[in-house]
């Protein structure tokens, strides 16, 4: 299916592809889609296509799940384990018990953006819940060493700032960000940028 997120009158529209895939109470979300505005239509799998997937527990699904593109689950359990491994996933989570109309057309923005950011509770659940069960302690828990300007980057980076944003706020030019971001994530050991930023948050840095 095909989503319309509408806007105000007068206003662009953003068009996004996508996808439920069929599971217990994905009715209620396509459902919800119709109510908010999301004009549905059969889709071909477009490219940057959104795939919604409705699950018990979201860091199960993640394992079971190889789909390529945005990927929103959305979930009736989420612990610190499932959200950093949504996070390295470039995912977006949303528990079943916070869906409405406005946070499913929020959740779907988020996983289509180019850059993803991370809403305020999630970045608390990360930072006030300890290292779960089996974590490795010695090396990888031994926080980075970021230049001034690498952490101005990354703070950034976490209020969902893309590279252009960032170089008007730091005042140099968008290669050089980029540049900035790389070495960021090469430090960190992330896979992109999401990824940096729950590693970020795991050893304190913001």
């Amino acid at each position: 299916m095909t989503a319309t997120l509408t806007a105000a009158p007068g206003a662009v529209t953003t068009i996004l592809p996508l996808r439920v895939l069929p599971a217990r109470h994905a009715d209620r979300v396509r459902e919800l889609a119709r109510r908010a505005g999301l004009d549905c239509a059969i889709g071909h799998g477009q490219p940057g296509t959104v795939t919604v997937v409705v699950t018990d527990d979201a860091e199960r699904a993640l394992r079971a799940t190889r789909l390529p593109g945005p990927l929103l689950l959305v979930c009736d359990t989420v612990g610190r384990a499932g959200l950093l491994e949504a996070l390295r996933a470039g995912a977006v989570v949303l528990r079943r018990a916070d869906l409405t109309e406005e946070s499913l057309t929020a959740a779907v923005r988020r996983a289509g953006a180019p850059h993803l950011s991370i809403p305020y509770p999630e970045l608390s659940h990360l930072l006030t819940t300890g290292p779960g069960p089996g974590t490795p302690a010695a090396y990888e828990d031994r926080p980075p060493t970021l230049t001034g300007r690498q952490m101005s980057v990354l703070r950034l980076m976490a209020e969902g700032h893309g590279n252009a944003g960032i170089a008007q706020l730091l005042d140099c030019s968008e290669h050089t960000v980029k540049n900035v971001v790389y070495e960021v994530m090469a430090r960190l050991g992330a896979r992109n940028r999401a990824h940096a930023v729950a590693r970020a948050v795991r050893h304190g840095l913001i």
